[in-house]
């Protein structure tokens, strides 16, 4: 029997985006012979996971899971072709099953997670049923001695709050979350170059208005005071009531923000456009 190395698996894993062990047994049969082996899978079940593979998995949803206690939960961002599939109840439900997964399974990322055993075996099934590239691209997970609130917007936004306090402002972060996308927690979580970048831009911006330095100082001061609160969670107006800031709302109800992750669909990933 001829010797399979595991670069010829991967080779055919790549043809294919069929599992490993799957691929090792296909170049058994076929003695090694990578077109053969490659026509054995195409024959038997690989045909439209083979043809998929290639294809841009942008349309999609966020699973989420959030355990009993509130104390557990994660987000996965699970990939498909068109937006009909992302209502399909079977890619719910494995979508649903991977955020479960993920979090009781201490997933540290999406490879990991997949990597899990019947993770593979059930994504091709979804594949052959369907028809479609189905990926598992990213998750985020939160375990807490405190509390978790969980947000997910019509499927397109998912979100993870740590926090002590009412359970009820929890939510309501959670939801704040997912229509601001803050990039920080609080002000003193900025980086100290990202605040020197932006002064220099408003500096700049400031000059060229021609005004003397003094009142050019104070709209430089003015402008990075606003950019402050509107990337930072506590800094922002709050979305139920911008006469307030999330952090004034917080503390009128006695709860503090401790964390908290989103994930939103297909962000970052490059859409095909049709010619």
């Amino acid at each position: 029997m001829a010797e399979i190395s595991a670069g010829l698996v991967k080779e055919l894993r790549e043809l294919t985006g069929l599992g490993m062990m799957e691929c090792k047994k296909a170049l058994s049969e076929a003695g090694g012979d990578l077109k053969k082996a490659e026509q054995l899978l195409r024959i038997k079940s690989g045909a439209k996971a083979g043809k998929a593979a290639g294809r841009i998995a942008a349309e999609g949803v966020i699973g989420a899971y959030l355990s009993a206690d509130a104390k557990l939960g994660a987000l996965v961002e699970l990939n498909c072709e068109t937006d009909f599939v992302a209502r399909n109840e079977a890619f719910l439900a494995f979508a649903k099953t991977l955020a479960e997964l993920a979090a009781n399974r201490s997933a540290a990322d999406a490879a990991a997670l997949a990597a899990l055993p019947g993770v593979e075996a059930q994504r091709q099934g979804l594949v052959q049923k369907i028809g479609e590239n189905i990926s598992i691209r990213r998750l985020a997970r939160l375990q807490t001695q405190a509390r978790l609130a969980q947000y997910v917007h019509r499927g397109r936004i998912g979100v993870l709050v740590e926090y002590e306090g009412a359970d009820a402002a929890g939510r309501d972060v959670a939801m704040h979350i997912s229509f601001s996308r803050p990039a920080y927690l609080a002000r003193t979580d900025i980086p100290a170059d990202v605040v020197a970048r932006e002064r220099d831009i408003l500096a700049a911006r400031a000059r060229e208005s021609g005004k003397p330095a003094e009142i050019v100082a104070r709209m430089v001061e003015g402008g990075l005071n606003k950019f402050l609160g509107e990337v930072s969670l506590l800094g922002q107006a709050f979305v139920k009531d911008d006469k307030q800031t999330v952090e004034k709302m917080l503390a009128s109800r006695k709860t503090r923000v401790l964390g908290y992750r989103f994930l939103v669909l297909s962000e970052g990933i490059e859409k095909r456009k049709a010619a």
